[in-house]
């Protein structure tokens, strides 16, 4: 339990981590998918290689821009890059960055779903059987009427009449499923490869000074949306808080009683009235609120905040009659 926590926990740290999480779960949903999938081969020449290579190529698309579609990353560059410049000037190395980032993340369902297929070898042996020389093994049924090719497109359907009490059809099918398994091996070493020569190298090509810059400012734009995100759901809250609150008192009757009412009642809704004054930030009309909003996407504030940082604060000095400091939080 406290191990499914810290993985929790993990996945909850920021946006980044949430989307390797959610990339992981879309790639076990497409295996899942796959062993759920009843594959059946129509054994037709015509109709082998359309269909397998329809099953192995058209849902890793779907994959895809399914990735692409759930990747936080994805609203985050498009907002950067279709922004006006404003106050802000744009970095073409963070939309760069974040889109790197979603492509790899979107690509890792696809290739789970390829890896397994060829894995697998169904769809492979479905596809190319008929491309197999038949001359290689022995056994091939050639008392049934059909063309060689007919014969060899219904190596798939092993339920099939053609290949009963027969070991033909076995031996073809192994021989293509270790031809499936080895491009799938393959690609799988090609892909470590790269992405271990990828990590290797890229330091020496790359400054790592920059890198940091383009990472750390990506982390920022996706954590300033958010924030900004968190703020408008805090006001739209309060600002509803309050019309209700509003047309209610409009609706009351004349007639008003009184009763006695404890000070500390009174205190804390003062208190609980100041705390949503400040969250509301003045903004208390609609078109003030449309104003400011339009103001964050055409012109949004440049990244320097020395004013609120170095915003002076009161301090507190005590003296006695003669000048003479007694207490200073200075």
């Amino acid at each position: 339990m406290e191990r499914l926590k810290l993985v929790l926990q993990y996945f909850q740290s920021n946006s980044e981590s949430i989307s390797n999480g959610i990339c992981i779960i879309l790639a076990l949903v497409s295996v899942k998918l796959y062993t759920s999938f009843d594959f059946n081969c129509p054994c037709l020449p015509q109709y082998n290689k359309l269909y397998s290579l329809g099953v192995m190529i058209i849902p890793p698309i779907i994959l895809f821009f399914l990735g692409v579609l759930i990747n936080r990353h994805t609203s985050v560059m498009m907002d950067e890059w279709m922004r006006p410049i404003g106050n802000r000037s744009k970095n073409p190395a963070v939309v760069k960055h974040l889109f790197s980032a979603m492509i790899q993340r979107a690509l890792l369902a696809p290739m789970v779903w390829i890896l397994v297929t060829l894995l697998d070898g169904k769809i492979f042996i479905c596809a190319f059987s008929m491309s197999v020389d038949p001359a290689l093994f022995s056994g091939l049924p050639n008392n049934t009427g059909l063309d060689v090719i007919k014969i060899m497109a219904k190596v798939p359907c092993k339920e099939d009449v053609v290949f009963s009490n027969n070991s033909f059809r076995k031996a073809v099918s192994r021989y293509v499923r270790c031809y499936s398994q080895a491009v799938g091996w393959s690609i799988l070493l090609c892909l470590i490869v790269l992405g271990a020569l990828g990590r290797l190298i890229k330091p020496c090509f790359d400054d790592h000074a920059t890198f940091l810059q383009t990472r750390y400012w990506s982390n920022y734009l996706d954590i300033e949306q958010k924030l900004f995100d968190e703020t408008c759901v805090l006001h739209a809250r309060d600002f509803a808080r309050k019309c209700v609150v509003q047309f209610f008192e409009d609706m009351r009757e004349e007639s008003t009683l009184y009763f006695p009412h404890p000070t500390f009642i009174t205190n804390s809704q003062g208190g609980w009235e100041n705390e949503e004054e400040e969250r509301l930030h003045g903004i208390t009309k609609q078109e003030q609120m449309n104003q400011l909003l339009n103001k964050w996407y055409y012109n949004k504030p440049e990244l320097d905040v020395t004013r609120i940082t170095h915003r002076p604060r009161m301090c507190i000095t005590w003296k006695d009659c003669e000048g003479k400091t007694l207490y200073s939080d200075v």
